[in-house]
């Protein structure tokens, strides 16, 4: 039987996006939720220390902190055409990215990382990333079939 399993994570970045009309095309700051579901089934190795464990919740915690926190948290993430850029020489925590850093295209990226790193056992089946209270973009594997 398969299961999902959740664990939450938050991380504080900044970022501005470029040619949008309203008050975000400055640079602002965010306390990120990220949510992310993982499914498979239960570990049926009675010998195994994640015996019933579809994935250890440590695992996914390693995973967060090396691959996605390691490259949002503390960050101010630009475009790499942002009018920014040349007012932030000096800065060592800025990340330019391909990208206009909206709450969905972070959630796009954290989601390859994802893919790309989870065990084979396991897969990604429900990321969110929460930028406010009310807004939020989300990712399921169901939605990928429409």
């Amino acid at each position: 039987m398969n299961i999902c399993v959740y664990k939450e994570f938050t991380f504080d970045a900044a970022h501005a996006l470029d040619g949008y009309s309203g008050k975000c095309k400055n640079i602002h700051g965010h306390t990120y939720h990220l949510k992310i579901g993982v499914v498979g089934v239960p570990n049926g190795d009675g010998t195994s220390s994640d015996f019933g464990m579809v994935m250890d919740f440590k695992e996914l915690k390693a995973l967060f902190k090396t691959e996605i926190e390691s490259r949002f948290d503390h960050q101010l993430i630009l475009k790499d055409d942002s009018r920014f850029l040349n007012n932030v020489e000096d800065m060592t925590a800025v990340r330019v990215v391909p990208y206009q850093p909206t709450c969905e295209n972070m959630l796009g990226e954290i989601v390859t990382i994802l893919q790309q790193k989870l065990p084979k056992e396991v897969k990604l089946y429900n990321v969110s990333l929460r930028e406010t209270s009310t807004s939020y973009a989300e990712w399921n594997l169901e939605m990928q079939s429409l």
